[in-house]
């Protein structure tokens, strides 16, 4: 009989052993496993539970060892990697002001130890404590790429964008996968309104077709057309959309290049007709070119007309049409666009000038002399030039009235 218990004795697996087993083999499926039996046959050992819990994090399942840890934590109270490991799967879990406690006591217990600094660090940040956030980061390794990125954060947090720069840059150079926070710099210069320092950084991702069109559209902004040519033509190259076309096109237009604008406004218009930003620029660009040419006076005003039926309700687009309608000498089609303006609620000294001149043009005197009349006293010497003009018609016409 004692020889049949013995066998079965040695019969029995050793859980535990397998577990550990299993956990350096990185088969952490079996590993966590049999810690799991284990624990059935040990509740009171820390040790087992505590390997039970690091198989389950190992497996990605932090919901489960979260748990796992806290039981380990009331049998052994301070145990250091228990207290990390633990504020470490809170983080990996979006819950930073459950993790601060563990990691606290972590960092208490190994005060000079870089990782346990670290992740206060990021769970300080995360619960907007961005000052002390700021002093564990600088506890922990000076020369981690991770590290620098946060202190740079913490800083960016407390309005210290100057002493931030730096660390973005530390961390890019010690890592390239920290590469592209610099475009969150050149973001944060943009917001400073620091666009120098911006395109500085932009400048940098030439092979990224999202930051040369930035780029191009940034320069733009800040009145350095010219050196915005070369990213946006690179961005219309790579993704030619009606976006880049117009941003370029603007490039060209203050660059006074109208004749490489006008191309990227057509194929900009055949990719959205219905815009009404472009098309106002389409037109008063064919507009300016009517100096020269006669005819885009023409081509102007039928881009305008597009412009109204796109939007009949922007004033902007009726103005622009007014204006092509009286340059071209459609005068009766100039006073129903003045109607409609009217219609919409507006009504300018120089609307009203325009009617005076449209009425006159149509030989509908008495209304002319009424509109130049109404203009006289609308300007009140704000336009010195008609008025003198609007007095000569008037008392010319009212002159001829009263012969008749």
């Amino acid at each position: 009989m004692v020889q049949l218990l013995l066998a079965a004795m040695l019969l029995q697996t050793d859980y535990q052993a397998e577990g550990l087993k299993a956990l350096e083999a990185q088969k952490y499926e079996d590993a966590a496993r049999n810690f799991a039996k284990a624990v059935e046959e040990f509740p009171d050992d820390y040790g087992v539970r505590f390997h039970l819990a690091l198989s389950l994090s190992l497996l990605n399942k932090d919901a489960e060892a979260i748990p796992v840890y806290k039981k380990v934590l009331e049998l052994k109270p301070g145990l250091y990697q228990a207290e990390l490991n633990l504020g470490i799967l809170l983080m990996r879990q979006k819950d930073a002001a459950g993790a601060l406690p563990y990691l606290s006591a972590a960092v208490e217990a190994k005060p000079t130890e870089s990782r346990p600094n670290y992740y206060l660090a990021e769970a300080r940040l995360a619960t907007g404590d961005f000052a002390k956030a700021e002093a564990a980061y600088r506890a922990a390794d000076p020369k981690s790429a991770a590290v620098m990125s946060g202190l740079a954060r913490a800083l960016v947090k407390q309005g210290k964008l100057a002493e931030a720069a730096p660390y973005f840059r530390q961390a890019a150079e010690t890592d390239p996968a920290y590469r592209d926070q610099l475009l969150e710099l050149a973001g944060l210069y943009e917001q400073a309104k620091q666009f120098d320092d911006a395109i500085a950084i932009y400048e940098k991702f030439p092979d990224n077709p999202a930051v040369r069109e930035h780029l191009g559209s940034l320069m733009l902004q800040n009145g350095r057309a010219a050196d915005a040519v070369p990213s946006l033509e690179q961005a219309v190259a790579k993704s030619p959309t009606a976006a880049n076309h117009y941003a370029l096109a603007a490039a060209y237009l203050r660059s006074k290049k109208p004749e490489k604008a006008e191309p990227q406004l057509v194929e900009a218009l055949k990719l959205e007709p219905k815009n009404l930003e472009l098309r106002l620029t389409y037109g008063r660009l064919l507009r300016d070119q009517g100096v020269k040419d006669k005819n885009k006076y023409f081509a102007a005003a039928n881009e305008f007309l597009r412009a109204v039926q796109t939007k009949p309700d922007s004033l902007e687009a009726w103005r622009e049409l007014t204006g092509m309608l009286m340059v071209t000498e459609n005068y009766q089609q100039s006073l129903a666009a003045l109607d409609k303006i009217k219609l919409l609620g507006e009504e300018t000294p120089g609307q009203v000038y325009f009617r005076a001149l449209c009425y006159d043009h149509l030989k509908l005197h008495k209304q002319a002399v009424e509109s130049y009349d109404k203009f006289l006293e609308m300007s009140k010497d704000q336009h010195p030039d008609e008025e003198f003009k609007a007095r000569q018609r008037s008392r010319i016409i009212k002159h001829e009235l009263n012969k008749k």
